[in-house]
């Protein structure tokens, strides 16, 4: 069975950019460290229709497997850089959508 690829949809507010930034220098070894791919970001994403428009940051990245999406997480080396993001924004949500399988 071929894996399927998870991406994540971030939203977050950076409201101490120094110590945000240091989670940011460490985020991208542990991506690659898992196969992970940054898609993008956008600091002035907009919405068409819906009740919450978004408002910080949009992220996009995306993991080749739900296993290496939930490895990354749980990775005790992650948790411990997540502190820095956690310490600089508020998180407003970071999901986990599956791809569609082959066809």
């Amino acid at each position: 069975m071929t894996d399927i690829p998870v991406y994540a949809v971030v939203n977050l507010i950076i409201e101490d950019a120094p110590t945000y930034r240091q989670y940011e220098k460490g985020f991208f070894p542990m991506l690659k460290k898992y196969g992970g791919e940054f898609v993008t970001f956008d600091d002035e994403a907009f919405t068409l229709e819906g009740l919450s428009p978004r408002t910080g940051r949009m992220i996009i990245f995306k993991f080749p497997s739900e296993a290496q999406a939930r490895a990354w997480y749980a990775d005790p080396d992650y948790q411990a850089l997540s502190e820095h993001r956690r310490a600089g924004t508020r998180l407003e949500f970071l999901t986990m959508i599956r791809g569609l399988p082959p066809r």
